[in-house]
């Protein structure tokens, strides 16, 4: 019994547990079974908001990006041709179904054919010898695309156009050697040399990452490092617009290479440089581990905020001075002006520091902003990112199983 002036245990708060009810006749499995239209119907207006206005487009390239996945845990090479009827059917048949309940899922599925599609494209698209078996004593000649300024040593990829090797018949498109520092030739040139040559490194384990897989992607066959001297000689022929283009861009890095070191010295210097070009191989390692230690590392890797801040201090610097003159800030549509040109400087940012797949997730979303604020449309809304993301699979289906790409969009 209570004592007077106290509450009875039952009605305060430290109540006893409620005496629980006797289960239904006929067990758990009816109570089940009786609430799953419930589950059902809950599930089916998750399905409708999902599908509603502007919410199914951050889909798409989670589906796009499922069928890359599905090419690259494939055992074997699937047949082009038939991937791409796949696709293209899947596609009109999505179309035909717009007005119908089962558009989404039909979208969906055409989304993961396209990208199975597209990601064996690229494969057959690019496709090129690569090396076996090691080679000790190869002699090559080509033209230089690429240069690599490295804290110990130079690397420089090279466009092959002859190569002899002893007990070897393979012909390699592109090879990527490794010298001493200072002895990379520059980017355009016609060598002749002697190298050794490894195979693509493979995962050092089962399931860890596949080196191999970028170098195939890069177009490189096979690396090594260079025997001897490296002899500069006449170029057979001009060398295409594309080897002018890398040389004209390495250029342009070398030059803002040479303006930063007349003012910083050691691993400023190469934080300088690798903020504006990319070039991060001359950090020392004590700092790019303490980098990576403190949280810092990704500053290092021109992304997002690198091209945020591109684009951002162009167009305001570009709309101050426009806004000066007060016949163009009255009569002309200046926000549209400052976007055209942070675009233009965005673009060239991205062309300079070497299109990686971060630097180009951010310039696609970077350019989705910029080009919505001049079509007065909404900037910044989820889909920018779905957009950045479905534009970097479609040119660079191998972007999905780099760490780049998970980091910013998975």
């Amino acid at each position: 019994m209570a004592e007077p002036g106290r509450p009875v245990r039952s009605q305060g708060v430290a109540g006893t547990w409620p005496v629980g009810r006797p289960a239904p006749a006929g067990g758990f499995a009816p109570a089940v079974f009786g609430a799953w239209p419930a589950i059902v119907e809950t599930l089916r207006a998750w399905a409708r908001a999902e599908a509603g206005a502007g919410r199914l487009l951050p889909w798409v390239p989670v589906a796009f990006g499922g069928g890359i996945a599905l090419y690259f845990s494939a055992d074997h090479e699937p047949v082009l041709w038939v991937v791409a009827t796949t696709a293209i059917a899947f596609l009109f048949g999505a179309i035909l179904l717009r007005r119908s309940r089962l558009f989404v899922a039909a979208i969906m599925i055409a989304a993961v054919a396209s990208g199975f599609a597209v990601a064996t494209w690229k494969t057959a698209r690019i496709a090129h010898p690569v090396l076996a078996k090691p080679l000790y004593s190869v002699s090559l000649s080509g033209f230089v695309e690429a240069r690599d300024i490295r804290e110990r040593t130079d690397r420089f990829v090279l466009r092959v156009t002859a190569m002899e090797a002893q007990r070897s018949e393979v012909k390699l498109e592109r090879v990527r050697l490794s010298v001493r520092k200072g002895t990379a030739p520059e980017v355009g040139s016609f060598v002749q040399l002697k190298a050794r040559l490894m195979p693509p490194l493979s995962p050092v384990r089962p399931g860890s990452y596949d080196f191999s897989r970028d170098m195939f992607f890069q177009g490189i066959g096979a690396s090594g490092f260079v025997m001897g001297a490296i002899t500069a000689t006449i170029p057979p022929d001009a060398g295409g617009l594309r080897l002018r283009y890398a040389a004209f861009m390495q250029g342009l890095r070398d030059a803002i290479d040479t303006r930063i070191r007349a003012t910083l010295e050691g691993d400023n210097r190469a934080i300088a440089t690798a903020l504006l070009t990319g070039r991060r191989d001359a950090i020392s390692t004590p700092v790019n581990d303490a980098m990576f230690i403190s949280g810092l590392g990704h500053v290092l890797s021109i992304s997002g905020y690198h091209m945020a801040v591109v684009a951002g201090v162009v167009f305001f610097a570009v709309r101050a001075l426009l806004a000066l003159i007060p016949g163009l800030a009255a009569g002309f549509a200046i926000k549209k002006w400052s976007a055209a040109a942070a675009l233009v400087a965005a673009a060239f940012y991205l062309l300079l520091s070497g299109a990686e797949v971060a630097t180009q997730r951010s310039f696609f979303m970077t350019a989705v902003v910029l080009i919505a604020v001049m079509v007065d449309r909404r900037a910044i809304t989820f889909r920018t990112l779905a957009v950045a993301a479905l534009i970097v699979l479609a040119v660079a289906p191998e972007a999905l199983v780099h760490p780049s790409f998970q980091m910013s969009a998975a």
